[in-house]
Formats: structure tokens, sequence, C-alpha cells
């Protein structure tokens, strides 16, 4: 299993990044992807999540209605379009699947990405 997520960078607060996940190595289209992120000393938190086909979604509060996270089966892909970003928000990021033996939890822990880190400047 391989996720390999990149698009962070250093930003303005009141801007927006893309994160892409690229993965591989096992069967996408049947596979919710995450996306989490984590601060030094802060607990790990939860930002989105999508089902196989997408048609599920979740969001942390934290996150609703500035974050966007859609999936491109064909390219193996999952996106999450940041907007309107806040200091809050800097982290580095990680998108994550689940073995099939999970298959059925809409936000997967059992594989972790790389992380991309996103820094908001105020």
């Amino acid at each position: 299993v391989q996720l390999q997520a990149s698009g962070g960078g250093l930003v303005q607060a009141g801007g927006s990044l893309r994160l892409s996940c690229a993965a591989s190595g096992f069967n996408f289209g049947y596979s919710a992807i995450g996306w989490f992120r984590q601060t030094p000393g802060k607990e790990r938190e939860g930002v989105s999540c999508i089902s196989s086909g997408g048609g599920t979604t979740y969001y942390a509060d934290s996150v609703k209605g500035r974050f966007t996270i859609s999936r491109d089966n064909t390219k193996n892909t999952v996106y999450l379009q940041m907007n309107s970003l806040k200091p809050e928000d800097t982290a580095v990021y990680y998108c994550t699947t689940d073995h099939s033996l999970h298959r059925g939890r809409l936000c997967p822990l059992d594989y972790w990405g790389n992380g991309t880190q996103v820094t908001v400047s105020s």
C-alpha cells in the first residue's frame, strides 16, 4: 500500500491550497480514503474522509464549509481543496486508507502515507 500526499506549502491566511493523495498497491476503487492532520503537541485530528464511491463524506467541524474532499477513481487520487485557510490549519497532513478487513469504516486508520506540511501565516 502506498499513499503519496503532496500539495502542501506556505500560504497566507485566507488563501487556498489543494492537497493530492496518489494511491497504489491496493484496490483503490473499493477503499475509503481519509485526511488527518497533526501538529506537535496536539492530538491527531481527522479532517475529512470520503467513501469508496465518493457518495459519503465526513468533515471535522473545524473545516466544514472551507474544505472539500473529492476523488478521481480513474486516477487513483483523492483531493482536499482547502479554502479560507487559517493559521490553526497549520499541520502535517496525511492521507489514510484501511485494510480490506475494515472496509466499512468511513475514516480509515490502518495505512498512513507520508505527510505534507501546510503552513498558514497570519
